[in-house]
């Protein structure tokens, strides 16, 4: 069993959070969600109502196995709090599964270490990213085995995203 820690605050994509949750406890792994403040409320864009089990202050890199970030407008509001992006920029370097979907790559282009990676996300994002100098490519899923690194486009996807999340933590 692994531990996957979530980060993920208000506006997130409601599907794009449950659906590989579901699929990840499910396949027997421990899901934390995290934000501001253990015991906050979330809300999702289509009215999925969340409470974070602790808060970005409270949990290490070190506690988890891996990193899922789901879209929605989640990201683009966590990618403003230094905290958040030292966590996923500790991830990327940690040699530990990290999982995003659709605008959950945002974070990525401040973490600093875009242009070593190989992914895909929203359409809307994909130039970000590009600039930043990631490899991005249009595709269901891409996996950057080099940085322990799977992605995906869009909630269409969540099928083989699901798949490959879970086969990476199998």
């Amino acid at each position: 069993m692994s531990k996957v820690a979530v980060i993920v605050t208000n506006d997130v994509e409601d599907i794009e959070y449950t659906s590989p949750v579901d699929a990840l406890q499910k396949a027997g792994h421990e899901v934390t969600t995290i934000e501001n403040e253990a015991g906050s409320k979330i809300a999702g864009k289509h009215g999925l109502e969340l409470t974070a089990d602790k808060g970005i202050d409270d949990v290490s890199v070190d506690d988890f196995d891996a990193l899922l970030i789901p879209g929605g407008f989640s990201p683009d509001q966590l990618r403003v709090d230094e905290r958040f992006v030292d966590f996923v920029k500790d991830f990327l370097l940690s040699n530990k599964n990290v999982f995003a979907i659709c605008h959950g790559p945002q974070l990525f282009v401040q973490s600093g270490l875009s242009s070593a990676l190989k992914l895909t996300a929203f359409t809307s994002v994909r130039p970000d990213l590009y600039y930043a100098g990631a490899q991005v490519l249009d595709q269901p899923v891409v996996i950057d085995e080099k940085h322990k690194l799977i992605t995906s486009r869009t909630p269409d996807d969540l099928d083989d995203f699901n798949r490959e999340i879970t086969a990476a933590l199998a």
